[in-house]
């Protein structure tokens, strides 16, 4: 057994993985830090509630190993998330929304589960599922300069 890294797989190559379209996967211009800054700003800025930032990378550091830059982001509303978890208590499981931010090389990703998605998974009626498509327009304000 060897201490190397495994090989990454290049994005464009996960990217083409998604063909399912689960996952939602968009460029930043920003780094990491400055694409988490501007995501619970724009989040906190709408009234919702950010949750945790999850600093993968540096709880991989604080023990010894090495990640890329990686954060998770969790945030939602409770008045749009408590209907969803009512009517399928399952989908507590991806409730609150997440948003993975990391980078590979010198390009930052922003990465999410599709909000169709998480509609068929949890089998949620039109009305539930326009509660989580505004995760679409909040990213896109992130990446936009």
């Amino acid at each position: 057994m060897t201490d190397e890294p495994s090989p990454i797989t290049p994005v464009s190559d996960r990217r083409s993985s998604n063909a399912a379209g689960e996952v939602v996967t968009k460029l930043s211009r920003r780094t990491v830090l400055d694409t988490v800054a501007r995501l619970v700003s724009i989040v906190q800025g709408k009234g919702m509630k950010v949750f945790a930032v999850i600093d993968h990378s540096g709880e991989a550091e604080a023990v010894g190993l090495h990640l890329r830059e990686t954060r998770v982001v969790i945030f939602g509303s409770p008045k749009a998330g408590t209907p969803v978890m009512e009517a399928s208590p399952l989908a507590a499981l991806d409730l609150p929304l997440k948003v993975l931010i990391w980078a590979e090389g010198e390009q930052t990703w922003v990465c999410y589960t599709a909000p169709a998605a998480l509609a068929a998974r949890y089998g949620l009626n039109e009305e539930l599922a326009s509660r989580l498509v505004g995760i679409d327009a909040i990213t896109d304000a992130v990446i936009d300069s």
